[in-house]
């Protein structure tokens, strides 16, 4: 299965018996709420998964040492896609209304598990909805799945891991610029950026336009390329290890590996030791 998909692709398989499609609308601001959204309209039989209950271990927050989004056990994993039936054989099709920076967060965790048959929505609920395609607000009856959830080495990295880490990998920030140069950080303790990252905001990826799709994958070749990511696998992070999974799919989508810092800025920045850097590089 291809790792991005069009709402047309979508829109052919909808009702295929082998597909589950996961809404997995998440926002910053607190005021707002993913479920409020699907609950308002959803892609006909799309599960909702949430990115704070479903998608990250429990007990993160900001400040809190392990970070706002804790990358979640295998347990966990297991228990969250077997209840929303997803099993070994069930192709996943992840959507958001960002462009896919909460929907990339499915993506990677289902590949880092094992589970390679997964793609994003490219576009979203927001091209799906421009088309005039088919919304919903009936919640589907899946039947539970049998999932098994295994770790793959080399996609996620801990805070020891990155004090570790081999200098000839280049680490880029997900954020937007201004928290990468530490001009403002509406969310986490200290502002700035992982000593020697590049700034790499995941906005990037995408065209403009009121429904934003992914470059293509020579543009996103060249980008990364600008970036410094064309020897060693880079190390990527964002705010708390959500929107850096889009840039780690455009890394993909243009042939290119890389890793996943979990913890990412919340967890650096909460430990004061650790030293920081603002402005550009």
């Amino acid at each position: 299965m291809r790792d991005l998909v069009t709402t047309e692709w979508l829109a052919h398989h909808l009702g295929d018996p082998a597909l589950r499609i996961a809404d997995v609308r998440w926002y910053l601001d607190p005021s707002r709420k993913g479920r409020d959204a699907y609950s308002a309209g959803h892609i006909p039989g799309a599960v909702f998964l949430d990115v704070d209950a479903d998608l990250s271990a429990p007990g993160g927050g900001r400040g809190r040492a392990i970070g706002r989004h804790p990358w979640p056990s295998a347990e966990q994993v297991s228990r969250t896609m077997g209840g929303a039936g997803i099993g070994r054989g069930t192709r996943v099709v992840a959507y958001d209304d960002q462009g896919g920076a909460v929907a990339a967060r499915l993506w990677y965790l289902l590949r880092a598990y094992g589970h390679a048959d997964a793609a994003v929505l490219d576009g979203g609920i927001v091209k799906w909805r421009a088309e005039g395609r088919p919304v919903t607000t009936e919640v589907p009856s899946v039947p539970a799945a049998s999932f098994e959830a295994r770790l793959q080495a080399g996609y996620v990295l801990t805070k020891a891991d990155m004090l570790g880490r081999d200098a000839a990998r280049p680490v880029l920030d997900a954020r937007a610029p201004e928290r990468y140069r530490g001009e403002t950080e509406p969310v986490d303790l200290r502002a700035g950026h992982i000593p020697g990252a590049r700034n790499a905001p995941y906005s990037g990826n995408l065209t403009g336009g009121a429904e934003p799709v992914f470059l293509p994958p020579a543009e996103l070749r060249q980008r990364y390329a600008a970036l410094g990511a064309e020897g060693a696998a880079p190390i990527v992070y964002c705010g708390s290890g959500v929107t850096a999974c889009h840039d780690l799919l455009a890394l993909h989508l243009a042939g290119r590996g890389g890793s996943l810092y979990a913890g990412s800025w919340s967890e650096w920045s909460a430990d004061e030791s650790l030293p920081i850097e603002t402005g550009e590089r």
